[in-house]
């Protein structure tokens, strides 16, 4: 119930600063995964009605960005770029090796809850591909072993 009240609260303060503003659901979401790590089913609510939308139209914004998660992330957040332009690269052996190497499939948490593997199309660096974001950060020309590298230093705690 807590959680609930306060995933409540941090909706509708998100509403209360960003309503007012042309593309303003943008920023409300940005503020609600910053505050909470992910958006609440609790918090469509109170974005559709607070921007005068239908909870379908904030889903699929939502699910449009891959900024956004309806269900809570583990601690690190590994994604593959998935999209033409990577796979062209070796993506797709990347992608492989994040199965393998993570025992799960993309859009899952692990059970002990340190890890997200998520897919996505488009990183923005489709050059210098295979790419990956790990916690945010950005990593270009990504093979499997510097996946393995860059997976064992960020569940080991280092950065």
């Amino acid at each position: 119930m807590i959680r609930e009240t306060h995933s409540s609260s941090v909706a509708r303060l998100a509403v209360e600063e960003h309503a007012g503003v042309e593309g303003g659901l943008l920023p409300a979401l940005h503020q609600i995964t910053k505050a909470l790590g992910y958006i609440p089913e609790q918090a469509i609510s109170e974005l559709a009605a607070g921007f005068n939308l239908g909870k379908a139209e904030v889903y699929g914004v939502i699910s449009f960005y891959h900024d956004f998660s309806l269900e809570p992330l583990g601690d690190h957040v590994v994604q593959i770029c998935r999209a033409e332009a990577c796979q062209a690269q070796g993506g797709r052996d990347v992608e492989n090796a994040a199965r393998d190497m993570l025992k799960m499939d993309f859009d899952q948490t692990s059970a002990d809850g340190k890890i997200t593997l998520k897919s996505v199309y488009c990183l923005g660096n489709c050059v210098c591909g295979p790419n990956v974001s790990i916690n945010g950060r950005l990593h270009a020309r990504v093979d499997k072993s510097r996946l393995s590298s860059l997976i064992n230093t960020c569940l080991s705690g280092e950065d």
